[in-house]
């Protein structure tokens, strides 16, 4: 049985772009594991691309981090700052003869590869320098001959167990000697990962099916470095719903496009658990605790997962209807001024009546935005509403009249929910019309949409005068309606 207690594990992006959805499920899966075998976890800026890596983006990468709740326990440690060392170990496997210097031009390589690529075959370096005595490489390297460090690849077959794949095996023909230092002495992915992996004490490297290559080549180097290598599991690659490798085309990519579209952090979390991991049973919502309980990496699954958006905006909507109103309301209030209205006056009594109005409006929401969408018709007279459903209600011609009834009758009456409803089914019950002739025209004159919470807690919540003043502004459109 493996024993995966005092696990280090490691999230190591790289700076040359957000922190994408692929990349957040990596990291999360990562924190889980750590969580769940009381391990560590570990995050690691990959910046040795001096040209492409910012500033800029390290700081979104950690945000979104942030924004997930996916703390580190050590770091952000940068790639960068371990050169010496990716250095030393180079000349560590040079030393051991696991590897070579290589004096061959990279302008000949790419025409040799080029050559190759134009016939239709497929090309790797031939080990040109591979036969080089070690002194006469030593001297020419000294004279200012530019050399690069290759690994020296062996005969055989590397075979490990992956925790997702299972065992998987690669031949050694297929892998050439492959660079470790360039010629003007910077690393490259595989030496650095390997030497930063060694160096951190990881002990699971648990990634993406797109570095599943790398691993022979990694494999190999903790073997020409004598040391030994951590446990290895990669997760399946995340598809759209065109069963297409994730892109832009299919929406946000970003984990904090998806921030600012509303989505709640718990709900982005549970969503990404789920993407390639399965719980077991039929459980599908579940919060941080839940989730780390219940992760194993034998939950992981072989096949590509599939993005998608409603089910992200359903967890988002049972995430948020979970959630207390007090903490939803700053982001709702943010929300709405995002959409031109200031909400100002919510002390004492008023603030009491806001979030017994979130309470009421949460669980038909399914982000941010929306519930703010459905909070407006309380909070303000200017509020979008359902053309097409105004449109089929004042072909009624009957219609201004119905309501202007009704708003008389329940101007005269006691402003309670009971009272309400008795008010209008017995004016409908006069008109000789069924209630719902008059419940649905309500509800669009109160909010302008054809779904709420129960009308008659509506009208409670939206107070006498300004319920009367819509079904009179209704009904007076109704009536311009009709008369054409």
């Amino acid at each position: 049985m493996t024993d995966d207690r005092d696990a280090r594990v490691r999230f190591a992006p790289s700076p040359t772009g957000f922190l994408h959805v692929g990349g957040a499920r990596t990291a999360l899966i990562n924190w889980l594991f750590a969580r769940h075998v009381g391990g560590s976890f570990i995050l690691r800026i990959e910046d040795t691309d001096r040209e492409r890596s910012t500033g800029e983006m390290t700081a979104v990468i950690l945000d979104g981090l942030s924004w997930l709740g996916l703390n580190w326990d050590e770091g952000p440690f940068f790639q960068a700052a371990g050169a010496a060392r990716h250095a030393a170990d180079a000349r560590a496997l040079v030393a051991r003869g696991a590897a070579y210097l290589c004096f061959c031009q990279p302008a000949a390589l790419e025409e040799r590869r080029a050559a190759a690529r134009a016939a239709g075959r497929a090309w790797k370096y031939e080990g040109t320098c591979r036969a080089l005595a070690p002194g006469d490489a030593t001297a020419r390297a000294a004279a200012g001959e530019a050399a690069c460090v290759r690994f020296r690849v062996p005969e055989g077959r590397t075979v490990f167990h992956d925790r997702v794949h299972g065992e998987v095996a690669v031949e050694h023909g297929e892998i050439e000697d492959f660079v470790l230092l360039r010629s003007d002495g910077t690393p490259t992915y595989q030496l650095s990962c390997v030497s930063d992996d060694l160096d951190m004490r990881i002990t699971h490297v648990i990634r993406g099916d797109d570095h599943l290559s790398n691993t022979p080549k990694q494999l190999l180097l903790y073997a020409g470095l004598g040391r030994p290598a951590p446990q290895f599991a990669h997760l399946p690659l995340i598809h759209g719903p065109d069963k297409r490798k994730l892109s832009k085309r299919h929406g946000a990519v970003s984990v904090t496009d998806y921030r600012d579209q509303g989505m709640l952090p718990e709900a982005m979390v549970n969503f990404l658990a789920l993407l390639g991991w399965s719980p077991g049973g039929d459980r599908e919502v579940l919060d941080r605790r839940e989730l780390i309980e219940a992760f194993s990496l034998d939950g992981l699954s072989r096949a590509n997962a599939i993005f998608d958006p409603r089910k992200l905006e359903w967890l988002n909507g049972q995430h948020l209807s979970r959630r207390a109103a007090a903490d939803l309301a700053p982001a709702v209030l943010e929300s709405l001024a995002a959409q031109g209205l200031t909400v100002a006056d919510l002390d004492g009594a008023r603030r009491s009546w806001f979030l017994a109005l979130l309470d009421s409006l949460k669980s038909r929401a399914r982000t941010i935005p929306d519930l703010a969408a459905a909070a407006r018709p309380y909070l303000a007279d200017d509020f979008d509403s359902d053309d097409e459903a105004e449109r089929r209600l004042f072909a009624e011609t009957r219609l201004a009249g119905d309501l202007e009834a009704l708003r008389a009758a329940l101007a005269a009456g006691d402003w309670e929910a009971a009272q309400l409803e008795d008010t209008l089914r017995s004016t409908a019950a006069e008109r000789g019309v069924g209630a719902a002739r008059l419940i649905h025209p309500t509800r669009l004159a109160l909010l302008g949409r054809t779904v709420s919470p129960p009308l008659f807690d509506v009208m409670i919540m939206i107070g006498r005068e300004r319920t009367l003043a819509r079904l009179k502004r209704f009904a007076e459109r109704a009536r311009v309606a009709a008369n054409g």
